[in-house]
């Protein structure tokens, strides 16, 4: 199967329902018209498959030891990421608000660890599980996410891969245009806030 083009990606965003319209609370506190749901598209394993292999792509030749995303959006992302590269999958998970390795996974001095998100907006998760996979002695190779909606301001300092990049405006509370209009707010992520 050959690569999607990022028309193809956005058509198959539409399809599934991960593109949605309306007023949200993002994980990083900040509000938006526009809401990627990933796990829409991620329900189909084909659909996963395809996505992953096209991301991992960019990585075959890096060595990978370990694949480590964010729980709740990174998980299925890890797993087939980590399929794909022939290596173990891992998730970081919150802990008394921090994020951490549980369930048993660890990380060794001098592994190769790329870490896989589903969407990118301020880098906020990501940056906390560059720090766990820093704190174990293993080495962050890259990122690999689905979606950079930050249009390309999030920079992590090591290689940033994903199939798309948007611009899609956020605002903090006290200046979203959405909450001034009265519009309901929803908070669709998996973070309490």
């Amino acid at each position: 199967m050959s690569n999607m083009t990022e028309t193809e990606i956005l058509e198959l965003f539409r399809r599934t329902g991960v593109l949605q319209e309306g007023h949200f609370r993002l994980t990083s506190g900040r509000h938006s018209d526009q809401y990627l749901q990933c796990a829409q598209v991620l329900q189909y394993p084909e659909h996963a498959e395809a996505l992953c292999r096209q991301l991992a792509a960019w990585f075959a030749d890096a060595r990978v030891d370990a694949v480590v995303g964010p729980a709740l959006g990174g998980i299925i992302m890890a797993y087939e990421m980590a399929r794909q590269l022939g290596c173990r999958a891992l998730f970081a998970e919150r802990e008394e608000g921090r994020m951490c390795l549980r369930r048993g996974f660890v990380l060794r001095p001098g592994e190769r660890v790329l870490v896989a998100e589903d969407v990118i907006t301020t880098g906020g998760s990501v940056n906390e599980v560059l720090e766990v996979v820093a704190a174990a002695g293993a080495r962050s190779v890259g990122v690999a996410a689905l979606v950079d909606r930050s249009g390309g301001e999030v920079d992590f300092g090591i290689p940033l891969r994903t199939l798309l990049r948007l611009r899609i405006p956020s605002y903090s509370p006290a200046d979203c245009p959405l909450c001034r209009q009265g519009v309901p707010l929803v908070k669709p992520g998996s973070r309490p806030q």
